[in-house]
């Protein structure tokens, strides 16, 4: 893995290079398409190098009793499941209308995570993001990697969740196949308390290889979730 390499067009992460920082919108936009756009514009106002968002391709993702099943959350958008998360996602063509206004109208990098791999293939051979991030949830689906690594776009691969074995496959699944990524230490914790950050533990994985990501330690890479308002 190089010490350091082009995470987007003119932006270079590692070695004596800034941290890059990610805002992370997900789907915090709640399905609204101009509360996207709002974030967007905030996060680049906040001083974030990429606004990145989530795409999923739900009846790629999910089977079909899956998303009819009752959700009954209080947080629920829908009846079903299906209906919850279809109010959620973003069309493709809105994607593309998200990362035009992005980089034309706000000047941020725009990029999301893959949550499948039909989605994975369509931001990286369609939508063209300059990067690629892979949720902690999808870190050992080697596949799923071994494709997304194929395509030869940056990667940044979440380490949530994952035990230090794993972790040494994904690294060597994605280091032949391409060598621009970087790993990304997270705690899968919501809220995150100070006591379970453990970011020591990025110093013994870097035994593995270039790793990255926190502001309170040396740092390449940091994401960060963002909201407009908890409320």
């Amino acid at each position: 893995m190089p010490l350091a390499f082009e995470i987007a067009p003119g932006k270079r992460i590692g070695g004596d290079n800034p941290c890059f920082f990610i805002a992370e919108i997900g789907q915090n936009h709640q399905g609204d398409i101009d509360i996207a756009k709002q974030m967007i514009r905030l996060v680049k106002a906040a001083g974030a190098d990429c606004a990145k968002f989530q795409k999923s391709e739900l009846e790629y993702k999910f089977n079909k009793a899956a998303l009819a099943r009752p959700y009954l959350s209080p947080h629920s958008w829908g009846k079903t499941y299906g209906e919850h998360k279809r109010h959620l996602e973003f069309s493709q063509a809105q994607f593309h209308e998200l990362k035009k206004f992005a980089e034309e109208e706000v000047g941020i990098i725009f990029s999301a995570s893959g949550m499948d791999q039909a989605a994975a293939d369509f931001l990286l051979d369609d939508l063209r993001v300059p990067f690629l991030k892979v949720g902690s949830g999808d870190t050992n689906n080697l596949p799923f990697l071994e494709r997304a690594a194929k395509k030869g776009r940056p990667m940044i691969i979440s380490s949530g969740m994952q035990s230090m074995e794993t972790m040494r496959k994904v690294y060597q699944t994605v280091k032949p196949l391409n060598p621009n990524f970087a790993l990304l230490q997270c705690t899968s914790t919501y809220p995150l308390e100070p006591e379970d950050v453990h970011l020591r533990c990025i110093t013994v994985r870097t035994s593995i290889s270039l790793l990255i990501c926190c502001c309170y330690v040396p740092a390449t890479v940091e994401e960060s979730e963002f909201v407009v308002s908890k409320e």
